[in-house]
């Protein structure tokens, strides 16, 4: 089982893949810091401050520009990003969470949660990269 979200950044693929993997950059719109670039075959750490949370990602796959795999740590979902190119200042990132399980009587709740989310993140990259905004990220409160 699988969640996609999908959105419409107005800037170049190369520029959104790149917001994901440079540490530098990630801080901008998603996690408060990120280990190391994010390359094939790394364990990355991530860290969110506003939460104090620490969390690691194994990286299964990177395409430059067009696809990034990772699995969460110590969980079974791995997380497809794509970035597909409409033309040449306009990218459709896509991502796909798959490894739900079926059976889980929490199912909906995660699916919805995660869904939420990762609505959230691309909000928060589209704030980042088309108007400058870096301060919505660690304004998600769950209560």
């Amino acid at each position: 089982m699988y969640n996609v979200t999908s959105m419409k950044i107005l800037k170049p693929a190369a520029d959104v893949f790149e917001a994901f993997v440079d540490p530098e950059r990630i801080g901008n719109f998603w996690f408060s810091s990120s280990t190391a670039r994010w390359e094939a075959g790394k364990t990355i750490g991530l860290r969110y401050v506003e939460y104090n949370a620490e969390l690691e990602i194994h990286v299964l796959e990177i395409e430059a520009n067009s696809a990034i795999v990772y699995r969460w740590g110590g969980e079974d979902n791995v997380v497809t990003m794509k970035f597909r190119a409409v033309d040449p200042d306009t990218t459709i990132v896509e991502v796909t969470e798959s490894g739900f399980r079926e059976d889980d009587p929490k199912l909906m709740a995660k699916m919805l949660d995660n869904k939420e989310g990762w609505v959230f993140m691309l909000t928060c990259l589209k704030g980042y990269l088309e108007f400058g905004v870096s301060g919505l990220r660690g304004g998600l409160v769950h209560g």
